[in-house]
């Protein structure tokens, strides 16, 4: 990338969409084998940089503890040597998935002799905004590499030396396979403009994903100039029906919202079944030795003192931290009415093992990613088998859930025929 020191906001954005799209173009013509040996190139990269990446991190964490960012908001900020070595792990595995590319989606002949397929293609130059989490600047790289999309890349404040150190080692990476580094390109600055600017780009840039805080997704929501894959929250409920096993039923509550609070498919709601009430004491237990703050109505209080009396604004809160609310429920039609009204549409399940009302369940829950008997936090592309992923898409495009190498490409049609005239 050119010196940009003395450009505008706009000039910049434009210089970097232009090397963007540029890049975009030679992608389509590189074969899968180039692709992959440029991420296992970038994963040999980030170990040899393991040492100035932490550095970095630790940088960007000390000023995070200044900030008075939450622990569960470090945690997802926080790097070392074995998540260092993961990030570089995640772009191996991409490197060994299939193509996406050149995939014959459909295919099928007229009566008039033409023939007709659907194929998978790149969507182009992909721009990704995203906070906190350092992995998400190798994910998004190597999703979009693999696919055969450019990207640009801008991270939050809070993780801007970890992702400058991230980046640069994929570059590296890039460039010692022989492919052009403005393939992943990152916004060289925090400046707010250039967000702005960014979603706006809509000659050079194709789709957007955002990956963060409400705030963050309403502005590119509002502002954004060209196609969004997002979600607002990650409001997430699990419906303890009675017949579901009771040791089974705390295992998956505990892990879902214990194993890392911060993530966004963290459980935030439990709604409980009223004829199962009683265990919810033993639950209560295992939350409290972890140090979760339990919240709920009524009716939960009179079953546990320690559970403090929850507020109407419970029921529609991204915690992303150590609490959970906690509401009883007389039905399953009960349960899914709270998650119509209050959920955020991301990832939402049922612990039960009554056939009829898992199938209810299952079938009349409007979310990306419906869960039984498992915990919500494998809404996770890794956990899909999908290698890694660049974001959970909540809304109708064909992105939705998990956005991985396949939601990364669309589609063309290629029509065959042997001297076909339209009468």
């Amino acid at each position: 990338m050119s010196d940009m020191k003395n450009k505008t906001v706009d000039e910049m954005m434009a210089e970097i969409g232009r090397q963007s799209r540029a890049a975009s173009a030679a992608l389509a013509g590189c074969p899968v084998a180039e692709r992959d040996e440029a991420l296992r190139a970038a994963a040999r990269a980030i170990r040899a940089a393991a040492e100035p990446i932490l550095e970095a991190n630790a940088e960007d964490c000390r000023r995070a503890g200044q900030r008075g960012l939450s622990g569960a908001m470090v945690d997802r900020l926080t790097l070392d040597a074995e998540r260092v070595e993961a990030i570089a792990q995640d772009l191996e595995t991409v490197a060994g998935l299939p193509d996406p590319v050149g995939r014959e989606l459909a295919r099928w002949q007229r009566p008039n002799g033409l023939d007709i397929a659907r194929i998978a293609v790149p969507i182009g130059v992909v721009g990704v905004i995203y906070e906190s989490r350092p992995n998400v600047t190798a994910d998004a790289a190597a999703l979009c590499l693999k696919a055969g999309n450019a990207v640009i890349l801008r991270g939050g404040s809070e993780a801007v030396e970890s992702n400058r150190a991230v980046h640069a080692a994929i570059v590296s990476g890039l460039k010692s396979a022989g492919l052009d580094p403005n393939t992943v390109q990152m916004v060289p600055s925090q400046d707010r403009e250039l967000v702005g600017a960014l979603l706006g780009a809509h000659e050079w840039v194709d789709v957007i994903v955002p990956r963060g805080g409400r705030s963050l997704v309403e502005r590119v929501q509002r502002d954004a100039r060209v196609p969004v894959f997002a979600h607002l929250d990650g409001n997430n409920h699990l419906y303890w029906h009675a017949s579901a096993d009771p040791d089974m039923a705390i295992a998956v509550i505990v892990n879902a919202k214990m194993r890392r609070p911060g993530i966004c498919g963290a459980l935030e709601t439990l709604l409980i079944d009223r004829d199962c009430l009683d265990r919810l004491p033993r639950l209560v237990d295992k939350l409290a030795a972890l140090g979760c703050e339990v919240r709920g109505d009524a009716d939960a209080r009179e079953q546990d003192d320690r559970i403090v009396a929850a507020a109407e604004s419970d029921w529609s809160t991204e915690y992303l931290d150590a609490i959970l609310a906690v509401r009883c429920v007389d039905s399953p039609e009960a349960a899914m009415g709270h998650i119509a009204r209050y959920g955020s549409g991301h990832t939402d399940g049922i612990l039960a093992s009554d056939r009829d009302v898992v199938a209810a369940f299952l079938n009349r829950v409007d979310s990306a990613i419906v869960v039984h008997n498992a915990s919500t936090q494998f809404a996770d592309g890794g956990e899909f088998g999908f290698g890694a992923e660049i974001g959970i898409a909540t809304g109708r495009l064909h992105a939705r859930g998990p956005v991985g190498l396949e939601q990364l490409t669309t589609f063309k049609y290629l029509v065959r025929g042997n001297g076909q005239v339209r009468p």
